[in-house]
């Protein structure tokens, strides 16, 4: 067994801060981003949410654009995990459970943060090509995740477009929950579209 050096005892700590930092920014980017929108986000305001300096902020993101796509990216994938760590066995007995769980995902703190960004970058050019990318990752990530717990065989005819179709409600029903919280309503969507993908995906 070799001997750890002092330099490789001090560089472990130092790289585990440095993540639990990076963690913490962009953790309350996202926060920043849901509550204040695109406009009232910036690096000195998450920083300071975060309790770190605006120069530790700007070394893991020199620019607010790498900073909130970077946080918008890394929820996403957390909640990806999350969605997974539901259904460890896979869900295909339970697809009203699937179409909850997915629907949820579009109701929390993340899509409305990443609703800001969408705004803004329609209006920032910098930042539409880096969201496009974003989002269209992201996006295919939720279909494949769907598909698996959902039991969906795509090989049949329109059964690619209904999934999507639950994701683009599940869509539209994050959006209405931005105003308003109309879990009543919701639920009943949720459960009519769970009977429709039991007629359409088959077993």
């Amino acid at each position: 067994m070799g001997v750890v050096s002092p330099v490789d005892r001090d560089r472990a700590p130092k790289q585990d801060r440095s993540r639990a930092t990076r963690q913490r920014l962009l953790e309350a980017a996202v926060a920043c981003l849901a509550e204040h929108g695109w406009a009232g986000s910036t690096v000195s305001v998450v920083a300071e949410r975060a309790g770190v300096s605006r120069g530790a902020a700007q070394h893991h993101f020199p620019t607010r654009e790498d900073l909130f796509t970077a946080a918008v990216e890394y929820v996403a994938e957390e909640r990806s995990l999350a969605l997974r760590a539901l259904f460890p066995q896979g869900a295909a007995g339970d697809r009203r459970a699937v179409v909850s769980a997915l629907v949820d995902l579009y109701t929390g703190p993340l899509f409305r943060a990443a609703l800001h960004l969408w705004v803004a970058a329609s209006n920032e050019e910098q930042l539409r090509s880096r969201v496009t990318e974003l989002e269209a990752r992201v996006g295919r990530e939720t279909h494949r995740i769907a598909v698996d717990l959902l039991g969906a065989d795509e090989s049949g005819p329109g059964v690619r477009e209904t999934v999507q179709g639950l994701l683009d409600m599940a869509r539209g029903l994050g959006l209405a929950n931005l105003l308003t919280d109309d879990r009543p309503r919701r639920d009943r969507v949720v459960a009519q579209w769970a009977a429709l993908l039991e007629q359409n995906l088959g077993r």
